[in-house]
């Protein structure tokens, strides 16, 4: 049996490869994990609920799994899945003190998919209370901090899964993303965080089951495990509407392709925005690590211009729809739990119950115009880059981001505008390790593709990884360090 230590830095392929062989067996690697798990938890605090157990039985069932031999078959990978998702007999709390003690009797759809293809959940991934917040922190478990230096945040609002693939305790991690939750987290920690396109991956039981804003997708050390995972996730399900089949190419079939054959997978022509045409602020210190990556692409030939489609009035439009499903979410929670809901929800929510019938209508038509503008946009480039979030990692103890070199923010969505925005696209964008500021927090690069084109975009990254190096990077151990605003 392999040391546990050099099986938590397997990647999720190299360890699916290895049990495929029967190299190594489920149970090592959860032993591994567990292992790993004692040793960095008390620094970081992202798996705070841990089911071992319930993982060690499910392994003796491998065998008769459905999803054998198909496309994202994990073959007994222990996956942590984050607390805003039920799993059958497990504590989840939703990060709510309304839900401490709530343990479902059933699982989610995605759960059930993910474990029908050889996944084993081992753990439930600390969040913001309901997901909402850019900082991962709740009263019921605390804060989860960022393991390149333990006194800043990991983001959110899958901070914790971020910070578990970080870290080495999980190979891949579940999470999920309205305004930036999958991609803000990985741009903090040095992971990557995809938001498919909606539709690819089901919501399954959700209230808003016909909105397009909120998405689960997968997060992973590196582009090539995301592609496993995403074909773990993807396909349709009977309890989602929006949801559709999985493409007949698996996504590890052409990120393979893709840097087999380097020349035939490069964009062609790439946008780079540093700021959305002028309307989010964004840190020196982000422009100047974003700008080292572009430089990445420009070093294959490929043509990278200044661009990006006219975004109009999107970012007020986002906070319209946001809102309108915080009604739906939290709307009923307001009558009977005020007193034990977190006030940017109350916020939030409050905010959607005073909209008239024409703010809801302009947003829409807003968010309609702004999707064919970017429908040509992409008739003419094959990718867009930009900043994932607007500074670097901060304070730990910052419940939010106030502002950005003197541009003052007036609610918590506002510094969200570089993800938030593409939300409203609908296109799939993915986060990407760009590199280091001078004081060593990690930034990501957004990388958006065309409409529907996860696989394209997957490539692309892939080639862009390969690159930085930044991958081989991971996991680390958690580094004690000083706050930083």
């Amino acid at each position: 049996m392999a040391a546990s230590t050099e099986l938590t830095k397997l990647t999720a392929r190299e360890a699916v490869r290895l049990l495929d062989l029967g190299e190594v067996t489920p149970l090592e690697l959860i032993d591994a994990a567990a292992a790993r798990i004692a040793e960095v938890e008390p620094a970081v605090n992202a798996l705070p609920t841990l089911c071992l157990d319930r993982a060690r039985e499910a392994a003796k069932t491998l065998t008769e799994r459905a999803g054998k031999g198909e496309p994202g078959w994990l073959a007994g990978l222990p996956v942590a899945i984050k607390d805003l998702m039920d799993v059958k007999g497990v504590r989840t709390t939703y990060a709510s003190p309304i839900y401490a003690d709530h343990v479902p009797d059933s699982s989610h759809p995605l759960v059930e998919k993910i474990e029908e293809r050889g996944g084993l959940v081992i753990a439930k991934s600390n969040t913001p209370e309901f997901g909402a917040g850019g900082n991962t922190y709740n009263e019921v478990f605390g804060k989860t901090r960022n393991p390149w230096n333990t006194s800043l945040t990991p983001g959110g609002s899958s901070g914790g899964a971020a910070v578990a693939l970080a870290t080495g305790e999980v190979w891949l991690a579940h999470g999920s993303d309205h305004g930036g939750s999958l991609r803000g987290p990985a741009a903090h920690t040095s992971v990557v965080g995809l938001r498919p396109s909606p539709g690819r991956v089901t919501r399954g039981t959700v209230n808003n089951l016909f909105s397009p804003s909120s998405v689960e997708g997968p997060m992973a050390r590196n582009v090539p495990d995301i592609a496993l995972f995403l074909d773990t996730m993807a396909g349709q399900c009977p309890r989602d509407p929006m949801s559709r089949p999985a493409p007949d190419r698996s996504f590890v079939g052409t990120v393979d392709a893709a840097l087999a054959d380097k020349k035939a997978w490069w964009p062609k022509r790439v946008a780079f925005s540093a700021d959305l045409g002028g309307i989010a602020p964004i840190s020196k210190a982000v422009r100047g690590v974003i700008g080292d990556a572009v430089r990445n692409f420009e070093k294959l030939g490929i043509p990278v211009e200044e661009a990006c489609p006219e975004m109009g009035g999107i970012g007020e439009a986002f906070q319209i729809l946001r809102a309108m499903i915080f009604v739906v979410n939290h709307g009923e929670r307001l009558k009977t739990h005020r007193d034990r809901i977190k006030q940017d929800i109350i916020w939030n929510t409050e905010k959607g119950l005073a909209l008239s019938p024409e703010e809801i209508a302009w947003a829409e038509r807003e968010r309609a115009a702004f999707y064919r503008r970017v429908a040509d946009f992409f008739e003419t480039y094959d990718l867009l880059l930009l900043p994932v979030t607007v500074l670097p990692p901060y304070d730990v103890d910052k419940t939010r981001i106030d502002g950005v070199d003197g541009v003052k923010f007036d609610n918590y969505i506002a510094a969200s505008m570089t993800t938030s925005s593409i939300t409203l696209t609908a296109c799939p964008s993915l986060s990407l390790p760009a590199g280091f500021t001078d004081d060593g927090r990690p930034v990501g690069i957004q990388v958006v593709g065309k409409p529907h084109d996860d696989a394209g975009l997957l490539a692309a990254a892939a080639l862009l990884e390969d690159l930085t190096g930044l991958a081989g990077k991971l996991p680390i151990d958690p580094r004690p360090g000083e706050p930083i605003d």
